[in-house]
């Protein structure tokens, strides 16, 4: 029998980690400038937890998430998404005890039981970023402004940041009142989905991909038309700093977010390089989930990035590209190879990436080992350059080479190394 990944779980081969580290390494530096700890919570928590927090009415509580009950009959889930797990993590341990505002983030799998396809998988990965403890919005914008900066440090300059306001819970009254009157109007015309949404929670509709649907919803009433007195204050306020950072932005009235615990500000980072998977990133207020969850009332903000389609935007821009060892050692003979290996070892510890064949052969074999683990350099030494007291240093990108001193030879390459 031939084993395969489970449909929706893929590998992330050796060619490719490198764009993922990169887009990791990337946002810790980016986010721990601004002030972020990371924190790291567990793949498995209550499923009662991302039912109460995320909302019993939507797809990912309903539909999508991986639940089982464990030996002792508990019912657990594989998260879904993280903010729900940091709150948690944040009440048990009494985080909220310490300093008023905390800046977290988190990076790592999750898994939502849906059809895969391209830039969604059932096990994905996302980089998470929370303020919680300020009420905004200056917290709104330099939240985003965080994530535009890590975009823009990895060369996607050319995205677009869309803003809207889910208002507060008495806002949303009214408001769901009206959108159930509008949609009543065409419920023969949606679909099967959102004609069960309509019923149990309207906004949804907002969210669908059906082409009919989407028609319907473009005349449909939005939030921003009943947004009380503080949210519009709050929303307005959110503008002028995005305005003052010079950050361009598309006020998007329907953007609605999938989660029910989202309040006033929602965003989105948007590529038309992706087709209908055009969201890279997401995220918004929800100030009341921590009270919900049974801890103090605290507001607070975050959001998601989606790797994959990150990783996918990175590739399709600069191809999969494999680094490899700063040096490659090509020992020709018995004493040269236990001299090289001796180096090998020396050169690691002095932080340089080195590799040598440990099966004797050729130095036509050794050169072509170097250039598919694509090598930068390679230092040729056989028995006769040891007796000689010299060995040949070649940079296989410039195809230059010369002669170095075998003395001090770990020192010399190290500091060639560090020159580059």
């Amino acid at each position: 029998m031939r084993y395969k990944a489970v449909r929706g779980f893929k590998d992330i081969l050796p060619g490719q980690v490198g764009t993922w580290r990169r887009l990791e390494e990337e946002a810790k530096l980016v986010f721990e400038l601004y002030g972020y700890r990371e924190i790291r919570v567990p793949i498995l928590e209550s499923t009662e937890l991302f039912a109460r927090g995320i909302g019993e009415d939507t797809d990912i509580v309903s539909k999508e998430m991986y639940t089982f009950r464990d030996r002792r009959g508990n019912d657990v889930a594989m998260r879904p998404e993280a903010t729900a797990s940091i709150l948690r993590a944040f009440i048990e341990h009494k985080l909220y005890k310490g300093s008023p505002v905390h800046k977290v983030y988190t990076m790592g799998p999750m898994f939502r039981y849906e059809r895969p396809q391209k830039g969604r998988r059932r096990q994905f990965h996302q980089i998470d970023a929370e303020i919680i403890g300020d009420p905004g919005p200056r917290s709104d914008s330099e939240l985003i402004a965080m994530i535009m900066q890590l975009f823009s440090s990895l060369g996607l300059d050319d995205l677009e940041l869309h803003i809207n306001s889910l208002g507060c819970p008495h806002d949303r009254v009214p408001f769901r009142t009206k959108l159930k009157s509008y949609l009543k109007e065409y419920t023969s015309q949606l679909c099967p989905d959102c004609r069960e949404r309509m019923d149990t929670n309207p906004l949804r509709v907002f969210d669908c991909k059906v082409e009919r649907c989407i028609e319907i919803m473009k005349d449909a009433p939005t939030m921003l038309d009943f947004l009380c007195d503080d949210c519009l204050g709050h929303f307005n306020a959110l503008k002028r700093d995005l305005e003052q950072l010079g950050m361009k932005y598309v006020v998007n009235s329907h953007l609605m977010r999938g989660l029910d615990y989202y309040t006033r500000t929602t965003f989105e980072v948007q590529t038309p390089e992706l087709g209908a998977q055009n969201a890279i990133a997401g995220g918004g207020r929800y100030d009341n989930l921590m009270r919900d969850f049974g801890g103090p009332d605290t507001p607070a903000i975050g959001f998601a990035i989606g790797q994959e389609r990150v990783v996918e935007l990175l590739e399709e821009r600069e191809g999969v590209g494999e680094q490899g060892p700063d040096l490659f050692l090509a020992a020709l003979g018995r004493k040269a190879e236990d001299k090289a290996f001796v180096w090998l070892q020396e050169l690691r510890k002095r932080g340089v990436w080195c590799e040598m064949e440990y099966q004797s052969s050729g130095l036509k074999a050794q050169m072509r080992h170097a250039d598919r683990l694509n090598a930068k350099r390679v230092l040729i030494v056989g028995d006769d350059e040891l007796a000689k007291g010299s060995g040949i240093l070649r940079d296989m990108v410039t195809k230059e080479q010369m002669e170095i001193s075998l003395d001090m030879v770990v020192d010399k390459v190290a500091t060639i190394k560090e020159r580059h």
